[in-house]
């Protein structure tokens, strides 16, 4: 009998399909879940060093969720006064790039696209007093909103909530699942199974832990690059740009629109954006040249477009998490069609005997 006929095949084809059915169904609740998986694959190293400093595996678990706690909530800390001030600075200077774009921008488009595009300063102006002197009355209009948005609201508490339970659990109990899920695997393919798993595992620790640190080398150069670019908004806009390297051509776009366009309300002179561009175009050469190659190793072996179409079908399908989860999952998958392909290149219904 053919080996596409053989029972077995066709009993892993439709199980592979009702899987793969059914996280297309739960795919609205899955997202918080695999988020913490990815969270626990990243924090089970600090784990496991701690535990062979003989640290009970709950109490090392408590301990990194604490570090990482202490982490986020001191970014926080810093972060976010700073955006406050920023965000300030910027409604102040919101009417000065409402008349630069009535007396440069409006003219281009209309001569150049026919299209009569002004803006009214008068409005800017207030919205922007609105912004600095109004502050309980906006916080009203953001409670409002959030009384229209309240299943919005309480699916965003009920993930920030799920994220670190589950995660404490699956850190406890790391490696006890994995030897389930091994017990699990037919030992007839068990060798190869774990050498797959192995081949992911080394793909995924290359592009996940890597990543973290060119996201501080980046970002730290970003802050500086933009700064000596005399840029006032340096240090947000460089953190943000460095942290969304972890979406490739994400990142530098963002950077490159939110630095435009405080250059624009910065500077008189086009110099000055020249400076901002030159920053940020010597940061996306240096991250894709320099940084990855030297910290991540190779790039994971996607091809641009397959990049994208990964980015925009995790996005569809998990959401905000699906994005950052693109890009590992993809890798993942491209280790197994590697296998795929290598045993069918080795089949006969390849060699045609």
């Amino acid at each position: 009998m053919p080996a596409l006929a053989s029972p077995q095949l066709w009993a892993w084809i439709t199980i592979a399909l009702a899987a793969g059915f059914l996280v297309w169904l739960l795919s609205p609740i899955l997202a918080p879940f695999l988020f913490a998986a990815v969270l626990a694959y990243i924090f089970d190293p600090l784990v496991e060093r701690l535990t062979r400093h003989r640290v009970p595996r709950t109490l090392a678990v408590v301990l990194v969720l604490l570090l990482a706690v202490a982490v986020a909530v001191a970014i926080m800390v810093v972060v976010l006064p700073l955006f406050y001030s920023e965000t300030r600075l910027l409604m102040e200077k919101l009417p000065r790039f409402v008349a630069w774009f009535n007396a440069h921008a409006a003219p281009w488009l209309k001569a150049r696209l026919d299209l009569d595009v002004r803006l009214d300063v008068e409005n800017a102006t207030q919205l922007g007093k609105q912004m600095l002197s109004e502050n309980e009355q906006l916080a009203k209009h953001l409670l409002a909103s959030l009384k229209t948005g309240g299943m919005v609201l309480i699916t965003i508490l009920a993930d920030l909530v799920l994220v670190p339970v589950v995660l404490f659990y699956l850190l406890r109990d790391w490696n006890l699942l994995l030897d389930r899920v091994d017990v699990l695997i037919p030992r007839r393919v068990h060798a190869k199974a774990r050498a797959m798993a192995a081949e992911v595992d080394a793909v995924l620790a290359q592009w996940l832990r890597g990543q973290v640190l060119v996201i501080a080398i980046m970002s730290v150069y970003y802050v500086l690059a933009l700064w000596l670019a005399r840029l006032e908004f340096a240090l947000p806009i460089g953190i943000l740009t460095g942290l969304a390297v972890i979406v490739p051509y994400v990142g530098v776009v963002t950077g490159l629109i939110l630095a435009t366009l405080t250059a624009l309300m910065q500077f008189d002179d086009p110099a000055g954006l020249l400076w901002v561009w030159l920053a940020i175009g010597i940061g996306q050469g240096l991250e894709a040249m320099v940084v990855t190659p030297l910290i991540v190793g190779e790039r994971i072996g996607l091809h641009p477009v397959v990049v994208i179409f990964a980015l925009l079908a995790f996005g569809q399908v998990f959401g905000f998490f699906g994005v950052l989860l693109a890009l590992p999952a993809s890798a993942a998958l491209l280790v197994g069609l590697r296998h795929l392909r290598a045993a069918y290149l080795a089949s006969r219904l390849h060699g045609g005997n």
